[in-house]
């Protein structure tokens, strides 16, 4: 069977905070995690499952030259008004907003924040 999973790759060690911030702000479980060997550190990969959406997460075991950037993003809709709020706030903590909440006419609560970790999030209200 084929399948399609976001896949989430961090540097400098950060994933174990990451998963633990995208966990904590969905009610997720880690499906599955396997630390690097030493002497690397951090997480090998880790499957996290997050109202359903299976995402991929690892700490780079090689230094690159990019990392995350808003033109690839992770679209939520959201339950209810509130869920959004609180999604805007927790994920948008020491991160960036890229569009505050509001009324942007294709969607009344519609907004996007990158966390503090440079993944881009857009939280929507359908």
């Amino acid at each position: 069977m084929t399948t399609i999973r976001p896949f989430l790759m961090f540097q400098g060690g950060v994933a174990q905070a990451a998963t633990d911030l995208y966990v904590s702000a969905f009610g997720g479980t880690v499906v599955a995690s396997t630390p690097h060997a030493p002497p690397q550190s951090g997480i090998q990969l880790a499957e996290l499952d997050l109202k359903g959406q299976r995402v991929l997460v690892s700490d780079s075991a090689v230094d690159h030259g990019f990392d995350f950037t808003p033109s690839t993003s992770l679209f939520v809709d959201c339950a209810d008004r509130a869920e959004l709020e609180r999604l805007v706030q927790t994920l948008g903590a020491d991160g960036a907003t890229l569009m505050p909440l509001g009324d942007y006419g294709f969607s009344s609560a519609f907004a996007w924040v990158a966390d503090r970790f440079g993944v881009s999030w857009q939280l929507n209200l359908p």
